[in-house]
């Protein structure tokens, strides 16, 4: 498994690429012509990366059961 700190290196690039996600998104939405299939697209990504992004953090502060 790799080690705490590649795991919050990684988590935040992860972050930082959903976060680039939600300003391409943004600027196509207010660019005419709207090309829905390309924001559907990026939305389905985006979404991806925020599932990825919360098995991270679940893996770097695990729940604890007490």
């Amino acid at each position: 498994m790799e080690d705490i700190d590649e795991l919050q290196e990684k988590l935040a690039d992860l972050e930082r690429e959903h976060r680039d996600l939600d300003h391409e998104i943004d600027r196509l939405v207010s660019t005419p012509p709207v090309d829905l299939l390309a924001i559907q697209r990026l939305k389905k990504k985006k979404l991806a990366l925020k599932d990825q992004i919360q098995k991270l953090k679940s893996d770097i502060l695990p729940d604890i059961i007490a």
